[in-house]
C-alpha cells in the first residue's frame, strides 16, 4: 500500500511539473490525479470482468503494482476454494455411497419433514422412488398413525417403533428418528423381520416345551409323593435318593411354572392399565408367604407400609414381581439376617423396596441380573431352590407395568431392590380414583 501511495505523489508530481512548463501547474497535478484514478476504474473494470466470468479457472488479468497483488490473491484464493469444493464433492461421493450400500434405510429430512436425500435400501425397504419421492412429507408416503407421531414428536433415544414395510407388508422395520444440525434429522430403518421370526420361534419352542414337560414332571412328582408315604417300599438305602429326586422333581416343577409366565408376559408386551390393585395387603401376605419359607433361620423381616397407596395394574403379574424380590432376599440373606421392606410413594411416584444384609452382589454382575437363568453363584442359587427366572420375571412385569427396577448392591453387605412406578399408576386402593402422591398423607402402618 506505501508503494500504490508513492506512485500517487510521483504522478501528481510529474503532472505538476509538466504544468510549469506551460505556467499551469494547478491544471498539471489535476491532470496527473485523474490519469491516476482513471488508471483505477481501468482495473476495477477488469476485476469485475473477470469475477463474473463462468470459469473461475481463468488466468488472472495483468496489473500493476497493488492490483497486480489483488489479482493473484483472489486467483489462489479461487484455486484453494476450488481445491476445498472438490474435497468436499469427493467426500459427499463416498459417503452417499457409503450409505447406498448399507442395508438399512437412510432418509435425510429437512425440519419440516420433507426428503432430502435416500439410498438405495429406502427403495426397497419403503417403497420410495428416485427423484419422484424428493421433496415429498415423509408422512404422504408412509401412512401409518404410529409412525406420523414419531416424525412429529421428540426423537428422544428409545423412541423406536415397529411397522410393517409399506413396501411389503411381510417385511417388519424397525424405525428410528436421529436429529442433527440445525434442525434436519435422519430417519433409520431396519429390516428386523429374521429377528422378529427367530424371536417367535423362541417363545414358541418355549412355550410348547414348557407345556410338554408339565405333564410327565407332575406324574413323577406324584409318584415320589406316593413311594415316599409308603414307608415299606423304600427302606434304608432308597430314602435319601427319593427325597432327592422329589426335591428336583419340584425344581423342574417351578422352572416349568416360571417359563410359562414368562411366555404370557413375552406374548403380551403392551403397557396394561388393569384394576386397582391394594399393595398393602398384597405385601401382608407375601411376607406371611417369606416368614415360613425362612423358617428355621430367625431372619428379622421389618415392614414399613403405607396403606394408602394402590396402583392400576395386574393383580398377578404385580403379585409375582414383588414376590420374587421378598423370596430372593429370604433365600439369600443368612441366618440371623436383616430384610426390611418398604411401601411409600413421593413426588416422583410409588416405590417398593426389599432390602437385605445378604450375600452381596458384585457389581459387574449387577445389569446382567434380569437376564434368564443367570445365577451371580450356580451351586447357591440351587441349593436355596431359585429357578434363575425370577427377575426376569419381574422385569417384564414392570415393563407392562411403565415401571422399572433399581439395583444398588456390595459383596458381603446386602442388596437392594427398588421398583419404581409413576405417578399416573398410583390410586386409591379402596376406589378406582388417581390420587396424587404429593398430597398424600405420610402415615405408614408398620406390620
Amino acid at each position: 500500500m506505501l508503494g500504490e501511495i508513492w506512485r500517487l505523489i510521483i504522478i501528481t508530481l510529474s503532472a505538476t511539473l509538466f504544468g510549469l512548463i506551460f505556467n499551469s501547474p494547478l491544471i498539471g497535478a489535476v491532470f496527473g490525479i485523474l490519469f491516476y484514478l482513471i488508471r483505477h476504474l481501468k482495473y476495477i473494470g477488469q476485476l469485475n470482468t473477470w469475477l463474473s466470468q463462468s470459469k473461475t479457472s481463468n488466468e488472472p488479468p495483468e496489473g500493476s503494482g497493488v492490483w497486480g497483488d489483488i489479482f493473484n490473491r483472489i486467483y489462489l484464493l479461487q484455486i484453494r476454494n476450488k481445491k476445498q469444493k472438490a474435497t468436499l464433492a469427493a467426500a459427499l461421493t463416498r459417503f452417499q455411497q457409503a450409505a447406498s450400500a448399507m442395508p438399512d434405510a437412510m432418509i435425510i429430512l429437512r425440519e419440516e419433514g420433507k426428503i432430502e436425500w435416500f439410498n438405495n435400501a429406502a427403495k426397497k425397504l419403503l417403497g420410495l422412488k428416485s427423484p419422484q419421492d424428493i421433496e415429498q412429507h415423509i408422512t404422504n408416503l408412509v401412512r401409518v398413525p404410529v409412525f406420523k407421531q414419531l416424525v412429529n414428536g421428540n426423537h428422544n433415544e428409545g423412541n423406536d417403533i415397529e411397522i410393517s414395510s409399506p413396501a411389503d407388508d411381510s417385511i417388519l422395520l424397525s424405525m428410528r428418528i436421529v436429529p442433527y444440525g440445525m434442525g434436519k434429522a435422519i430417519l433409520i430403518a431396519r429390516d428386523i423381520t429374521l429377528v422378529h421370526q427367530l424371536e417367535q420361534v423362541r417363545q414358541d419352542f418355549v412355550a410348547n416345551i414348557s407345556h410338554e414337560l408339565r405333564t410327565p414332571i407332575t406324574v413323577l412328582s406324584g409318584y415320589m409323593e406316593t413311594l415316599l408315604e409308603n414307608k415299606t417300599s423304600h427302606e434304608n438305602q432308597w430314602h435319601e435318593p427319593m427325597l432327592q429326586m422329589r426335591a428336583q422333581t419340584n425344581r423342574m416343577h417351578h422352572i416349568v411354572k416360571d417359563l410359562l409366565l414368562l411366555t404370557r408376559l413375552d406374548n403380551f408386551t403392551n403397557e396394561v392399565i388393569g384394576q386397582t390393585v391394594n399393595i398393602g395387603d398384597m405385601i401382608k401376605s407375601i411376607c406371611e408367604d417369606a416368614r415360613i419359607l425362612g423358617h428355621g433361620k430367625n431372619q428379622h423381616i421389618t415392614i414399613e407400609c403405607d396403606e394408602s397407596i394402590g396402583i392400576l395394574g395386574k393383580p398377578d403379574d404385580l403379585e409375582s414381581a414383588l414376590s420374587n424380590l421378598v423370596t430372593n432376599a429370604v433365600r439369600y440373606t443368612p441366618n440371623e439376617g436383616n430384610i426390611d421392606i418398604k411401601w411409600f410413594a413421593n413426588e416422583k411416584g410409588a416405590h417398593f423396596r426389599v432390602k437385605d444384609s445378604g450375600m452381596g452382589i458384585a457389581e459387574m454382575d449387577i445389569p446382567r441380573l434380569t437376564e434368564r437363568f443367570f445365577r451371580v453363584d450356580e451351586a447357591r442359587s440351587r441349593e436355596s431352590g431359585g429357578t434363575g427366572l425370577g427377575l426376569a420375571i419381574v422385569k417384564h412385569v414392570l415393563q407392562r407395568h411403565n415401571a422399572y427396577l433399581e439395583i444398588t448392591s456390595q459383596l458381603n453387605k446386602g442388596s437392594c431392590f427398588t421398583i419404581h412406578f409413576p405417578p399416573n399408576r398410583i390410586c386409591d386402593p379402596h376406589t378406582t380414583t388417581l390420587i396424587n402422591s404429593s398430597n398424600k398423607s405420610n402415615s405408614h402402618t408398620k406390620v
